[in-house]
């Protein structure tokens, strides 16, 4: 009866596992790219890898179509196989000479893409306008799709660190898939009947450098020494917290210049404010300042030790923390995390703390939602002997809102260097595109002038993963924010203007314009479907070759004569029109690309504006729709809209 049960359970276990997964005595030989359902790049070579016995030769088999591989000294395999057109289902097969097989069954040859980004790409299609009634027809066998987990690396991985799956289309699975990659895929099959794979690599809140490569970002110049300190910090990361939380305390040197709060001691901590509830947000203190508050807030805590409970080995244990904390023990740095669902958890090391009073100092920052320390914990010492001391008493101080975000550890998962790249984009390895889908920018809007370039350098990085030809779509962010009621300065219409400018520079690359489907007040649209389709069009244009404009009208010229100043426009779909009025409105013609700049009265005039304003004769740049939530009218009779620009005049 033992025997059977056994038997009954193995069975189960083996029963439960996906198609061609193997059991732990028999590890996958085929990289997790290659599974059930997955979809490969028609119309070019396939490449094939993975892993075996070290030196063993493998034969593996594509519906008809056999080659032979033998793995490396680490037991590394790859092969390839002829280009191959649409179609399916095919059965790809390894074998090794051992006997040890395995099997990815439904996989199918059609067009594959690559979409990542930040939250807007990630946000799924349950969260967005119309999602019933697509989630209710997306019953799709020809659209698939594989989500990488959210995960960090401080060194390029080749295996995904979390497991991936394909997943075919249908009401069970597309709820919580990406909606701009859905969508996207949704309404490009209407024209290119293939089979269409997506891979969904995206991270809310990320900025777009830990997108990058390490080479990348040397390659753009200005951040070796960061990248250097991650070394420094994988091979040490106690010496490395310490040297990133010297930097900290000179920046704030340098930005605020007044305090060390850091350095709090037991008895100055009176003047601070008692925090009203530890376990929630600051948004909840039923304090007005902190209702909507997103920034920066110092929080401080002493314990008292006896000498032997200061000389053991001991942890810090703080719970958790929306969504930046930079921690001090005894003044000196202690820890760093990035994350709001991440216990904070840091080793400390012989010497942080003493006999007597201790103070433990965190530097919490919140961009977005709820912010501060939160959660039942634990908030403690912890110490080998499995004892530990509560922190309570906890106190607060105030950071000025002139003071700018302080700068993030270049181990940082989402505002870091290459970390995203390092586990999420690199296991992808050699992979077949046909193309990327890119919608990120909101965290680089404070520092929106570099971004035309770090854009420029991420396409050449991922084109020497993918190959020369990979093809990019990019979202130009959607309005958000403060409405204008005179010109303004804007970083938000500043980063739309350097993704315009990185794809125009480009030349592989298409812009779909969002100026107005945003929200004024939302940082995420949840019209993803417009999105979707006018990505689409910028693939059918840019990789399909169609006699289509690809985005909303884009400015080609902006010419003086006399008083009058006229901006060309390219990429119109017959004709530029304004809505709601015969005359567009939201040009401003500016002293210097940092203004001051003033309204212009604007006619239509074929496929041009013709400008007109006190400064017309010596203004030096025109700008269009420059401002956080503008109000714009011009577009082309597609119904496309011209996005944010500023072009100088000529």
């Amino acid at each position: 009866m033992k025997f059977a049960a056994i038997a009954g359970t193995l069975c189960a276990v083996l029963m439960s596992l996906p198609a061609g997964a193997q059991t732990p005595s028999n590890p996958p030989l085929l990289a997790e790219m290659f599974q059930d359902h997955a979809v490969l790049q028609r119309d070019r070579a396939v490449p094939i890898w993975g892993q075996a016995a070290p030196n063993e030769a493998v034969t593996v088999k594509l519906g008809a179509q056999t080659l032979t591989a033998r793995a490396d000294a680490k037991g590394q395999w790859r092969g390839s196989f002829p280009a191959t057109p649409a179609g399916g289902p095919y059965t790809l097969e390894v074998v090794t000479a051992s006997g040890a097989k395995q099997t990815a069954r439904d996989m199918v040859f059609g067009d594959v893409f690559l979409c990542s980004g930040q939250s807007n790409m990630e946000w799924n299609v349950q969260g967005t306008i119309g999602s019933q009634g697509a989630i209710a027809t997306s019953k799709d066998d020809a659209i698939r799709m594989m989500t990488v987990a959210k995960t960090q690396s401080l060194t390029p991985s080749d295996k995904f660190l979390s497991p991936v799956h394909w997943q075919v289309a249908s009401p069970e699975t597309v709820p919580n898939w990406s909606a701009v990659c859905y969508y996207y895929a949704r309404e490009l099959k209407r024209t290119i009947n293939v089979p269409v794979g997506l891979i969904n690599a995206s991270w809310g809140g990320s900025n777009i450098r830990p997108w990058m490569s390490e080479k990348a970002l040397r390659d753009n110049g200005g951040y070796n020494d960061q990248l250097d300190l991650i070394t420094f910090y994988a091979r040490d990361a106690s010496a490395g917290t310490t040297r990133w939380g010297a930097g900290f305390e000179t920046w704030w040197a340098a930005n605020v210049g007044e305090g060390k709060p850091w350095a709090v001691t037991a008895k100055s901590l009176a003047s601070w404010d008692k925090v009203p509830d530890i376990s929630k947000n600051w948004e909840q203190w039923g304090l007005g300042e902190f209702t909507a508050y997103n920034g920066g807030l110092w929080y401080a805590a002493t314990v008292k030790l006896t000498a032997a409970q200061a000389k053991g080995a001991t942890t810090l244990n703080l719970g958790t923390i929306d969504e930046i904390d930079q921690t001090w023990v005894n003044g000196k740095p202690a820890g760093y995390t990035s994350g709001a669902g991440t216990p904070r958890v840091y080793k400390l090391p012989t010497g942080a703390l003493k006999a007597g009073d201790n103070t433990i100092v965190i530097n919490a920052v919140d961009t977005w939602g709820a912010g501060g320390v939160y959660g039942d914990g634990p908030r403690n010492l912890s110490f080998a002997d499995g004892t530990t001391v509560a922190l309570t008493d906890w106190r607060f101080q105030r950071v000025a809102k002139t003071v700018p975000q302080p700068p993030r550890a270049p181990w940082d998962a989402t505002g870091g260097l290459m970390t995203l790249y390092n586990a999420m984009i690199a296991p992808i390895g050699p992979y077949g595109l046909k193309g990327a889908l890119w919608y990120q920018g909101e965290s680089n809007a404070g520092e929106a002038d570099s971004y035309a370039r770090l854009l420029g350098g991420m396409m050449k990085d991922w084109r020497g993963q993918f190959g020369p030809d990979l093809s990019f779509l990019i979202v130009q962010l959607a309005n958000y924010g403060a409405r204008p009621t005179q010109p303004v300065e804007s970083g938000w219409a500043r980063l739309q203007d350097q993704q315009r400018l990185a794809v125009a520079r480009d030349g592989n690359a298409a812009l779909a314009v969002t100026i107005d489907i945003g929200d004024p007040n939302d940082i995420h649209p949840l019209d993803k479907n417009t999105v979707g389709k006018r990505l689409a069009r910028g693939a059918r244009a840019l990789i399909y070759k169609e006699n289509i404009a690809p985005s909303g009208p884009q400015p080609q010229s902006a010419t003086r004569a006399g008083d009058m100043v006229t901006v060309t426009f390219t990429d119109i779909d017959g004709g530029l029109i304004s809505y709601s009025t015969d005359k567009p409105i939201s040009f401003e013609l500016c002293d210097s690309n940092r203004g001051p700049c003033t309204y212009a009265a604007a006619q239509l005039s074929g496929n041009s504006v013709t400008l007109k304003a006190l400064n017309a004769a010596t203004a030096q740049y025109v700008r269009y729709c420059w401002a956080d939530s503008p109000t714009c009218t011009l577009y082309d009779r597609a119904g496309l809209p011209a996005g944010p620009f500023e072009i100088v005049i000529k």
